[in-house]
């Protein structure tokens, strides 16, 4: 029987990346419905547009605060790292541009989720939000995604059967074509 490479048949592969797409949108659903809900707050801070201030002032907090507010930056949008290139469905892609494509597109997702969410009532528009969450889809893509693609290759490479070869058989030499004379 010939092998299909990873994955098994087309159909099989065709499913896998129906269901990166599906859990892809489902996440991208969650994140923007948890992050355009409006917030009761007594007052709302002007936007911070200043790279790591943020950051800075969740450090002066303590390790705890620190570490559950730096976390809530980094960790809603990192599944996008391993979502976006499983919807993809490309196992012999290049590690860089896999993790530029989808550094970018997680940048993107990011900005737009910013921006519209500085329109909700309590929400502000983040620099640093907008750092981590990016930092969090470049860190579980590079986590994941290299080793899972190099493991798939590796199942995908089983015994290849051999090339039929054909011996070539001496022919016999070059037939020539007789020349004509020049006509006087």
């Amino acid at each position: 029987m010939q092998g299909h490479g990873y994955g098994g048949t087309p159909a099989l592969r065709y499913r896998y990346r129906v269901a990166g797409c599906v859990l892809l949108v489902a996440h991208l659903l969650a994140v923007v419905w948890l992050a355009l809900r409006p917030l009761t707050v007594p007052w709302v801070s002007a936007s911070h547009l200043e790279p790591l201030a943020t950051i800075r002032a969740d450090l002066a907090l303590g390790p705890w605060e620190a570490t559950r507010a730096i976390g809530a930056g980094v960790l809603p949008l990192a599944p996008l790292g391993v979502l976006l290139p499983w919807a993809r469905g490309r196992v012999a892609a290049s590690s860089l541009g896999s993790l530029t494509r989808t550094v970018f597109t997680g940048a993107m997702v990011s900005l737009a989720l910013q921006v519209v969410q500085s329109g909700v009532v309590g929400q502000v528009l983040d620099v640093d939000a907008l750092l981590l969450n990016v930092t969090g889809v470049a860190a579980l893509h590079l986590a994941v995604v290299p080793a899972v693609r190099a493991r798939l290759r590796r199942r995908g490479e089983g015994p290849r059967p051999e090339p039929i070869r054909r011996e070539e058989t001496p022919q016999g030499v070059t037939p020539t074509i007789p020349r004509v004379g020049i006509a006087p």
